[in-house]
């Protein structure tokens, strides 16, 4: 069975087919859809590819898709329904690096490190006081209860804060026992955390579901995290609720990649920025790589793959 990945230009495309090709041989490695047609009946790509109706047409035979990330927001789903194509993802691979990011952007805010830092390193003053606070007894909202939520839940747990989640599905009552869960309505939770943390799919529901209505319901100086898709923000109330409440941001992600670096956001006291990457280390890509591969392997032997999108 012919296999194509087609994996972004930074990705070391030589050393990803000697790592696979012995368990694949046939595999394609591209580093673009830039091609005419490819009679490949599987499908690799990452969360940097458009698998639209242009690519899918291109391939006649294609059969199955894997993508190799937790988001597949930029596959035409409905098309490949369509034509009766299989899509899978891999939404374990970067569960605890993500979980690990939000909790240390969390982190700089309460200790001040960005200031601090400034202190020494720009002005060379030695403060004697700082703002600094302990996250033991905060209440930490996580909106999502996904694989990533139930990872940052986890990671939480031992800084003896309250957690408090939202999800449309609510958790079994031993789920919520075992990691110390409280659920509550989103408004609920937005009035009553000190940090919120995002981690919600891109869909038509959750795109914008963060407004000026969201922002308005949050405490005066809360800490709010997305590292889940820009989208899901409106980045004017965002801005606004920092001007008007002190809010305290960490961005991982946004509405166009890369951003546009004039946009009043990066202007923002109080805000930390990231490319994109809280799901990216060198131990979330060597995962990416294997369960991606082992995947496609479970597909090409006849095995239902995992993580069946649709």
């Amino acid at each position: 069975m012919r296999v194509l990945a087609i994996l972004p230009d930074f990705i070391p495309q030589e050393e990803v087919k000697r790592t696979v090709s012995q368990i694949m041989p046939d595999i394609e490695i591209k580093n673009s859809t830039d091609f005419d047609h490819s009679d490949a009946q599987v499908l690799i790509v990452t969360t940097f590819t458009d698998v639209d109706r242009n690519l899918i047409d291109k391939m006649p035979n294609l059969k199955f898709v894997q993508v190799a990330s937790t988001g597949y927001d930029r596959v035409d789903i409905e098309y490949l329904k369509s034509k009766g194509i299989m899509l899978s993802n891999i939404p374990t691979a970067n569960k605890q690096s993500v979980a690990e990011h939000v909790i240390a952007m969390v982190l700089a805010f309460l200790k001040d490190l960005i200031n601090l830092n400034e202190e020494l390193k720009v002005h060379h003053r030695w403060p004697k006081l700082t703002g600094s606070r302990d996250l033991e007894g905060k209440i930490f909202g996580i909106v999502g209860m996904g694989m990533i939520g139930i990872q940052l839940a986890k990671r939480l747990l031992p800084f003896n804060v309250g957690i408090v989640y939202y999800d449309i599905r609510r958790l079994p009552p031993e789920e919520e026992e075992k990691y110390g869960l409280t659920y509550m309505d989103l408004p609920d939770l937005l009035r009553n955390s000190d940090i919120i943390s995002i981690h919600l799919p891109l869909t038509e529901k959750t795109r914008k579901m963060f407004g000026e209505r969201e922002f308005s319901l949050m405490k005066d100086g809360a800490i709010f995290i997305n590292t889940a898709r820009g989208e899901i923000v409106d980045e004017r109330a965002l801005i606004d609720a920092m001007k008007k409440k002190n809010i305290k941001v960490g961005i991982d992600v946004y509405e166009k990649e890369p951003p546009d670096f004039n946009s009043e956001l990066f202007k923002m006291d109080d805000a930390i920025f990231s490319p994109h990457i809280a799901g990216v280390t060198v131990e979330s890509q060597q995962r990416f790589l294997t369960e991606t591969i082992s995947n496609v392997l479970r597909y090409v032997q006849g095995l239902e793959p995992l993580y069946r999108v649709i």
